[in-house]
């Protein structure tokens, strides 16, 4: 199995949304999506599975070590071998890969979020760095479209974070802020113990919001220059605003007890009609 093959597996595996969109890409910079993809899914997979704290820790350090022989051209994972072109090739810069670890680490260390403010710098750090990372690689001529990038990356995160409210709970994960529990009259309790209520459905309402802003700013930002280039960004924004809007349309705390998802065949009709408008 080629490197290529292995991030191909991995990111199909996944069942990810995105995958979706990286079909309408060029071989080049579907390669070199697919690679971006399989390393963040490498190190999710850590956080996520590894239920030894100290193990984690030092897988994670490896990976930190293997980003140090990425850029020093001797990798030795299949997904660090497959990264070695596009790296060159799009001018992706190693902090970048070191913050997305640095995400992954915070939930090692983090099960709560007191503020937004707190959960912010984690969106950034697993989420808008990668959507920067992969603004790169579509291609951009005006630099605010690395702004777009960026907070499309929050609203992806933010839609996942409320998607996954009651699979996380389970988890003993709770991502929505504290301090949004308080303002509404949701205890820690209500969440980990899936209980259906108004307060419940008002508060993740409340988030969807949050997150509806970000895909509008983010839409607002993008130069019309960019808007070819980024089509596989938005893309993504129209696959899960789709995502989000089905949650609120089915009563936000329903995700407390099930998980929302939209078929291929729908992922795959919304990402071909951006690309049509785009052309």
């Amino acid at each position: 199995m080629t490197p290529q093959q292995y991030c191909q597996q991995k990111t199909a595996k996944s069942g990810s949304s995105f995958y979706y969109s990286f079909m309408f890409l060029s071989k080049q910079k579907r390669e070199a999506i697919t690679a971006l993809y399989a390393f963040c899914r490498e190190v999710d997979d850590i956080a996520d599975e590894c239920t030894e704290l100290h193990i984690a820790q030092v897988k994670l350090s490896w990976w930190r070590s293997e980003i140090e022989n990425l850029y020093q051209n001797k990798p030795i994972h299949p997904v660090s071998k497959a990264l070695l072109t596009p790296i060159k090739t799009y001018n992706l810069a190693a902090e970048h890969f070191i913050e997305i670890i640095d995400g992954m680490e915070m939930d090692l260390s983090f099960n709560r979020y007191e503020d937004f403010k707190q959960l912010q710098l984690y969106c950034y750090r697993v989420a808008s760095v990668v959507g920067l990372l992969s603004a790169q690689i579509f291609g951009f001529s005006n630099r605010k479209t690395l702004k777009f990038a960026h907070d499309l990356g929050m609203a992806f995160q933010l839609t996942n974070i409320i998607r996954d409210v009651g699979e996380d709970a389970r988890r003993n994960r709770i991502y929505l802020p504290l301090e949004d529990l308080a303002a509404f009259n949701v205890t820690e309790d209500d969440i980990l113990h899936s209980r259906e209520s108004d307060a419940v459905k008002k508060l993740l309402d409340h988030q969807i919001e949050r997150a509806e802003s970000y895909y509008d700013r983010a839409l607002r930002e993008l130069p019309e220059e960019d808007r070819k280039s980024q089509r596989v960004g938005l893309m993504m924004a129209a696959i899960y605003r789709t995502l989000l809007r089905e949650i609120k349309a089915d009563g936000a705390q329903k995700v407390l007890n099930s998980r929302t998802s939209l078929g291929a065949l729908r992922k795959f009709w919304l990402a071909l009609q951006v690309w049509v408008k785009n052309l």
